[in-house]
């Protein structure tokens, strides 16, 4: 901070004071020339002196010198608190101008100095301010630049954008003696002298501008990088389809020969190598759907129970081959009908309750279905009493190609892709999924998905027996499987009590009376026996077996007991046995339909075969006539039409079409197109056409159904699924 300025002050007080004093001299000369004056004509001789008048006049006298005096004094005072204030005014003027000229000084230092550009335009353009960098960047000296028009010649002008506070933003491919170089510019008006200027700050963003050029490019390289990765990935898995159709369908063929057993055991290992082989296929192509960003779900209503308990029997021979137990609990709060896609949640499913009984080598495996903590929300709890997994491999089980068993000495195979592709498509559904284990305790999966209920119309209803009252003694070595059975019981009123031992079971019974007593076949044959026998005075004697010990029933039968269970027990056959009309063959007729619809077509059809792969054609003609069909094969989409317009010109229409794809010529979907418009023509009937594909897309499925197909059957394939996939395309084909 400078010294209070005191320049002037000398000059200015000197005068003041001057001022003062001619006008004090003023004054008193005219208050002595007026008593003078009085003095005078008073004592004049011919004056009537009067000595009170007289004195009366230099009272007078006296009385207005000292008021003239009075008033001086004030006026005096006054003009010194002026005085000082003007002062005061004048040092703070004075440093303030000395403030604004050091400030000018400093932006002018700072606009110097900075890398930005900057530029002032009055209203006509000419410039009037311009600093170093724009001098720089115009390649001409600053003189040279003010109060002319010049302009930087513009390469690429980008789009102008208007800020909240007023100010235009645009980006300007600028012409430098540097080459060329991207300028952000920042426009807005200031005041200068009065006069509205505008100001031009522009920032060099040339490295900005071609690294996100770089990255755009960068970007759309991987994209049509990943494109590639799909097409491939879609080419290699109708390649590997192909010839797995033929390996696993020749198996299922060559397992109805007569083999010795040595046979049948390499059989069985070619078998399960394929399906393996399969199952990695199906992963590795789910993950690059994920990646690509193609996972898409399809919301449709299905029945919660029958989901789960149908998954729990396709798990069920995986299980009973590792001796283990495997059982499914629906909690009765939860709706009959939810709304979702079924295929993934059941892929989850799959991929949780499959690692279970991987990881699990004494014990079992439990499915539990519970209403979740938000409203529609389901809890999924996949809880096992296998390896475990430690805290440190639980971080990272749910990323790819990530095992909890890894390392070259790894003991369990498989690509490590399952558990995350299902943490994928929970998130898609909107769930989560957590984990909580330890080593040698067993692993429980929690998944919480929102399913929201489908509506009552149409639902299927379970019938409850009532129980209340009823004692129930249940006798399982494991107590996996017993538990869920004891917790339905209790549900719908009895009282249970689970025992692990024939023996202790025996000593049990005379204790009270038993309404029922639910005996497992893991006990062993002659346990099962002696306890049906000691439980003869029981009412229901119920026996539980796995679909491989149906040989045993008869024998079961005739030991004493009323009835029998297939593992893992669904809730529908368990309710049945506690009905009133209840018989030992009962259960058989609810399996049957309770099972999924295979049912092969009456009388025997002839169904077109489009297969240009001869392994595949030799398979599906030897499967369908299993089947009880005539097969004719064609190896093009040409020969496919005329082979159809040839058997209806001869009054034998084909009954149904199997098409395949990819054939050379003419493909599967413009043959399809071509037989749909000559029916359309002709006012022929439809033909069921089924899509025979090694390509599981849903771009595919999509195209087949926008072609006119009728049905979608994935390779590889078997004589069951053959033959369901063929009842299933003439119902869509009527309803088409």
């Amino acid at each position: 901070m400078r010294p209070r300025a005191a320049l002037g002050k000398p000059s200015i007080i000197g005068r003041r004071i001057f001022s003062l004093l001619v006008r004090s001299a003023i004054i008193i000369s005219m208050s002595f020339a007026v008593a003078f004056g009085f003095l005078a004509g008073a004592t004049s001789p011919v004056a009537h002196y009067d000595p009170y008048m007289f004195a009366i006049g230099v009272a007078s006298l006296f009385g207005a010198s000292c008021g003239a005096m009075g008033i001086l004094m004030s006026r005096i005072r006054r003009m010194k608190r002026e005085l000082r204030d003007f002062e005061t005014r004048l040092d703070e003027a004075a440093d303030r101008n000395w403030e604004i000229r050091e400030a000018q000084e400093r932006t002018t230092s700072f606009f110097e100095a900075q890398d930005d550009v900057i530029v002032r335009r009055d209203g006509s353009g000419a410039i009037t301010y311009a600093n170093d960098a724009f001098c720089a960047l115009a390649g001409r000296p600053r003189e040279a630049l003010l109060g002319t028009a010049f302009a930087l010649p513009v390469v690429e002008q980008g789009e102008t954008s208007l800020l909240a506070d007023g100010a235009r933003a645009y980006d300007q491919k600028i012409a430098s003696a540097s080459g060329a170089r991207w300028i952000a510019w920042r426009e807005v008006n200031v005041r200068a002298d009065g006069d509205s200027e505008m100001q031009s700050v522009g920032r060099d963003v040339t490295d900005r501008v071609l690294a996100e050029r770089a990255l755009a490019e960068a970007r759309d390289q991987a994209e049509a990088a990943n494109r590639a990765k799909s097409r491939f990935l879609t080419m290699v898995s109708h390649e590997i389809r192909t010839p797995l159709n033929g390996i696993l369908g020749m198996a299922d063929l060559l397992g109805d020969t007569p083999l010795t057993p040595e046979q049948a055991t390499y059989l069985n290992a070619v078998k399960t190598s394929g399906e393996t082989l399969l199952s990695l296929i199906e992963e590795v192509l789910d993950f690059s759907k994920i990646e690509a960003g193609r996972l898409d779900l399809a919301a449709r209503p299905f029945p919660l129970a029958a989901f789960v308990e149908e998954a729990v029997e396709l798990l069920g021979p995986r299980a009973q081959a590792k001796r283990l137990e495997i059982g499914a609990y629906v909690d009765e709060r939860l709706p009959a009908q939810v709304v979702g896609d079924a295929a993934r949640l059941r892929q989850v499913l799959f991929n949780l309750a499959g690692n279970a009984i991987k990881f699990t080598e004494r014990g079992g495996v439990s499915i539990i279905l519970e209403p979740g903590e938000e409203a529609d929300a389901i809890a999924i709890t996949v809880q096992d009493t296998g390896i475990g997994i430690s805290s440190e491999d639980q971080a990272r089980i749910f990323l790819e190609f990530e095992q909890a068993d890894g390392g070259s000495t790894r003991k369990f195979g498989g690509t490590g892709l399952g558990l995350t592709i299902s943490n994928r498509i929970v998130e898609s559904m909107g769930g989560s999924i957590a984990v909580e284990s330890a080593p040698d305790e067993g692993s429980t999966f929690r998944v919480t998905v929102p399913l929201a209920r489908a509506g009552d119309a149409g639902e299927p209803e379970l019938k409850v027996p009532d129980l209340a009252g009823d004692d129930i003694l249940i006798v399982a070595p494991a107590a996996m499987e017993a538990s869920l059975l004891a917790r339905r019981l209790q549900r719908w009123g009895a009282r249970t009590k689970i025992v692990p031992d024939d023996n202790v079971a025996a000593a049990l019974l005379p204790e009270q009376m038993w309404s029922a007593v639910l005996v497992d076949h893991a006990l062993g044959t002659q346990a099962c026996e002696r306890l049906a026998r000691a439980a003869s005075s029981v009412q229901r004697r119920i026996v539980l077996v796995t679909p491989a010990m149906r040989n045993e029933l008869a024998a079961l039968k005739e030991a004493g007991f009323t009835g029998y269970l297939i593992k893992p027990v669904r809730a529908a056959s368990l309710a049945a046995r506690f009905s009133q009309d209840d018989a030992f063959d009962h259960g058989a007729a609810m399996e049957t339909a309770e099972a999924p619809s295979a049912a092969r077509p009456g009388g025997g059809l002839s169904i077109l075969v489009a297969e240009d792969n001869e392994i595949n054609a030799l398979l599906a003609r030897a499967l369908l006539v299993r089947l009880g069909h005539h097969p004719t094969l064609a190896a093009s989409g040409a020969a496919v039409v005329e082979s159809w317009l040839a058997a209806r010109a001869a009054g034998t229409p084909f009954d149904r079409v199997l098409m395949d794809l990819h054939m050379p010529g003419m493909d599967g979907l413009e043959a399809t197109r071509r037989i749909r418009a000559l029916e359309a023509d002709g006012g022929a009937a439809r033909t069921p056409i089924l899509a025979l594909t090694a390509n599981a897309s849903a771009e595919d499925r999509e195209a087949c159904l926008a072609a006119g197909m009728d049905g979608f059957l994935v390779k590889p394939f078997d004589r069951e699924r053959l033959a369901a996939a063929l009842a299933s395309a003439a119902d869509a084909a009527l309803a088409a």
